[in-house]
């Protein structure tokens, strides 16, 4: 009895510090989650209802669909999608591809001056976004390419902060393999495909999915290139539905079309939040 008895302030404060633990999560999970709530309420209260409201409901007896309905009929919510679809795709597919010979080549290739090299690609993390956006928009105008989709793609096309993740983690593999895959006279190319890869996964998982993420979410730079409706993206859409389409009053009108463009992300992220996680934790531990 004395030695349970002892043991009680310990278990009493431990339950205590959970049940702190908890409750500070939640109200961090409230206040996170909220705007998600009342974005979506707010697209599913009719427009008259809406303006009626002399302070914030937090609910709503009489939700409606017609917000969405307007979403894809007063404006091509639909072409904005397809267009940022198109975009996406491309833009991943070849960053990809880019990002993954250039993280081998300084994981597991010798050169001359890999080290300065790759100094000097960390470097250009420092140079603040504007003064790229800056140099991107006269080069792709002196191409001609504003208003098509090879300018919207080609400044996207690498970065520098995937390529060290990839790197770091290509990193991590034994360098055995590499020697025993020569020794069977397996090239770079086939020993990255077929070794490298299939290990690395988890990362490449992860950063495809940051660079859906990434694309869908892109702004300053469509804004920037494009003028032609054609080839406007959703975040830009979303511009043109509250100058053009829906107008500054209606407000549920908006929110309707943002959660259809926001739809997609929170789906992606519910289905591979784990491997985000894992392939980050992944790509940030050597050893």
């Amino acid at each position: 009895m004395e030695q349970h008895r002892k043991k009680d302030p310990k278990s009493t404060f431990a339950a205590v510090q959970k049940a702190v633990t908890y409750l500070l999560l939640t109200i961090w999970a409230v206040i996170v989650l909220f705007p998600f709530y009342w974005m979506v309420l707010t697209s599913l209260k009719d427009y008259g209802a809406y303006n009626a409201e002399h302070t914030p409901s937090f609910f709503t007896l009489a939700p409606t669909l017609e917000n969405y309905r307007n979403a894809f009929t007063t404006v091509p919510l639909m072409g904005y999608l397809l267009n940022t679809l198109i975009f996406t795709v491309i833009t991943t597919a070849l960053m990809l591809f880019v990002i993954t010979l250039a993280a081998y080549a300084f994981a597991r290739l010798n050169f001359r001056g890999k080290d300065l090299v790759f100094t000097l690609f960390l470097s250009l993390m420092m140079i603040p976004t504007e003064l790229v956006i800056i140099t991107n928009f006269a080069t792709i105008t002196n191409l001609k390419l504003r208003n098509t989709f090879a300018g919207l793609v080609l400044p996207s096309v690498t970065s520098v902060f995937y390529i060290y993740l990839l790197k770091e983690n290509f990193e991590q593999v034994p360098d055995e393999l590499y020697r025993a895959a020569k020794v069977d006279g397996t090239s770079d190319l086939k020993y990255l495909w077929k070794v490298m890869i299939p290990i690395c996964r988890p990362t490449l998982i992860t950063v495809t999915i940051l660079k859906i993420i990434e694309c869908w979410n892109s702004y300053a730079w469509p804004r920037l290139i494009t003028d032609d409706p054609s080839y406007f993206l959703v975040s830009n859409g979303i511009q043109e539905i509250r100058e053009n389409g829906f107008g500054r009053e209606n407000i549920p009108a908006m929110m309707a079309a943002v959660v259809v463009i926001s739809l997609p992300l929170i789906v992606l992220f519910f289905l591979f939040r784990k491997k985000i996680m894992a392939g980050v934790s992944q790509g940030g531990i050597k050893g």
